[in-house]
């Protein structure tokens, strides 16, 4: 290592964006940073390096901003489950929420590579024991300073099945984690797994304070504070005036609701009612685009909705009906009729094209209502009215029920749409029925969308699958260092996926949001809306 040259600071900055500029994918752009002398955690060093892009800002985002101002967002949806503890969260409205009061260990930037955020430096040794070092002098917003004993408090609730945390089945990989000093954790895997750094950036591991009981408090140690949170109505959250990245965040004040409508979040926007949406239909991209003081920002994501056939239900119990599902979607239409090409074709895995380890070479699914018909009288279904349950708390699941229902009609197949208001459909019918629409927010990489849910245990396994090849092989790929070894392994999950398992994806969708353009440093990030959840302290008013 001694003979390798060290880039830094605005060289290491620059060599980064000309890498992603040129199309190169994240392990691409990592490998070739890292025999630059840019040590990444995956190759059984250190993180450390990689500190010159604390605060997640790179060169294309680091302009200064005005400070002042308050703005109010609409999302898509809220709960009375809404809730300030990171591990619970559910909803594109938590997950921004949650950005806005907490850090993570890591942090994610807009080409989805794991940055220093709360830690100060992270090296492992072969991605088996994992060393953090934080930062120091980073306080709570009631004062407290953050150290060892939060982290460990933080991770290991995860495993606790009392928490009821969101990833627990990643967490499960946690064998210890231990403070080994007042500002310095250690961890112990059950097993390698070179991605830790990008699981430690995932929302739920937003880093809570060890001291306080109630976490509906919202004390973290992120921009903002909380002013007033009323689960399923309002969250308000003021400026951190003690936050330990300087001259961040801009905004004095932020106003988060939902407005389930779409419509309804469009015209609130135009209006001047808020500043922010989103999860807009491609349809009002036209309005927002011609009005004066509006624009909308479009990024391409793994972001779907999804058919949910349940497994352990009928009439999913039969592998032909399931199959019979997947051929009704009719994916060129959605894509062209319902989001107006905002999307791109699905083939019935969480894996988008272009994604790293997206398998090209499965065969494509296609609308074959004919072989669809056959099938569901072999299931022995054929004079059934199948019930089909969308909402629109779930984009574009009406439009596509619909779409399923009218095709289906035409070769003798009854579907029974059964539309559910949006308010409260998370929670009370979102897969508690045999045949349902989800949506699922991007994940930053393979083993954590294939873990939270197609890992037969998984809490948010939606069809209730359960194949013990693909767990077998999920574990398996964890331990695997070598790539293209590792990339066999998350083909053959894809596999399995598309030709047994209970959910249908016909199209990855496109976030769009609608902004005030009075709203500056607004930007796109493939995790999802809101800069993937992460707007809050980049953003500033230019009123």
């Amino acid at each position: 290592m001694k003979d390798k040259k060290i880039i830094t600071g605005q060289a290491c900055m620059n060599e980064f964006e000309r890498l992603t500029k040129e199309g190169r994918s994240r392990r691409s752009v990592l490998k070739s940073l890292g025999a630059a002398g840019v040590l990444m955690a995956a190759s059984g060093t250190s993180l450390s390096p990689l500190n010159v892009f604390a605060g997640n800002e790179s060169s294309a985002s680091s302009q200064k901003g005005k400070p002042g101002g308050k703005i109010k967002v609409a999302s898509l949806s809220a709960s009375t489950s809404d809730t300030l503890d990171p591990a619970k969260g559910a909803l594109s409205t938590d997950y921004a929420r949650h950005f806005m009061v907490y850090n993570g260990l890591t942090k994610f930037d807009e080409h989805l590579v794991p940055h220093l955020e709360l830690a100060e430096s992270i090296d492992n040794e072969n991605a088996t024991v994992w060393h953090i070092k934080l930062r120091q002098g980073v306080l709570f917003h009631d004062g407290k300073e953050l150290t060892a004993e939060d982290v460990v408090f933080s991770l290991n609730r995860h495993k606790d099945p009392a928490t009821a945390s969101k990833v627990m089945g990643l967490a499960k990989q946690l064998k210890s984690v231990k403070a080994t000093g007042k500002y310095d954790v250690k961890i112990i895997l059950e097993g390698p797994n070179a991605e830790l750094p990008s699981i430690f950036a995932v929302s739920h591991m937003l880093i809570v304070p060890a001291h306080v009981s109630d976490l509906n408090k919202g004390i973290g140690t992120g921009p903002f504070e909380v002013s007033r949170f009323k689960p399923g109505m309002i969250t308000v959250v003021k400026k951190n005036k003690n936050y330990w990245k300087p001259g961040l965040p801009y905004l004095d004040e932020i106003e988060l609701f939902a407005i389930p409508d779409e419509p309804s979040r469009v015209n609130a926007l135009l209006s001047g009612e808020v500043h922010v949406i989103n999860e807009v239909n491609p349809r009002s991209t036209s309005r927002i685009q011609a009005s004066e003081g509006h624009n909308f920002v479009n990024a391409p994501s793994g972001n779907y909705t999804d058919l949910i056939i349940r497994q352990d239900l009928m009439p999913g119990k039969s592998a032909e009906f399931t199959e019979a599902m997947k051929l009704l979607m009719d994916r060129e239409q959605i894509k062209s009729a319902i989001f107006q090409d905002f999307a791109v074709i699905g083939n019935d895995t969480p894996i988008a094209p272009g994604a790293r380890y997206f398998n090209s070479e499965l065969p494509q699914t296609t609308f074959d209502p004919e072989k669809a018909r056959h099938l569901i009288k072999k299931a022995g279904f054929a004079d059934a009215t199948i019930p089909l349950v969308a909402s629109a708390a779930a984009t574009g699941s009406v439009e596509i029920a619909v779409l399923m229902q009218q095709s289906a009609a035409k070769h003798g197949i009854k579907i029974d749409v059964q539309t559910k208001p949006a308010d409260g459909y998370w929670s009370n019918h979102w897969a508690k029925h045999p045949l349902s629409f989800g949506n699922i927010n991007p994940r930053p990489n393979a083993d954590i969308i294939f873990s939270q849910f197609f890992l037969s245990g998984a809490s948010w396994n939606e069809s209730h699958w359960k194949n013990s090849q693909f767990d077998k092989l999920l574990f398996d790929a964890r331990s695997e260092t070598d790539d293209n070894k590792r990339a066999g392994m998350y083909a053959e999950m894809q596999t399995l996926v598309h030709e047994k398992c209970g959910i249908g994806v016909p199209v990855f969708i496109s976030n769009i949001d609608g902004v005030d353009s009075r709203l500056k440093g607004y930007g796109t990030n493939p995790l999802g809306g809101f800069m993937g959840y992460m707007f809050a302290e980049k953003v500033w008013l230019d009123a």
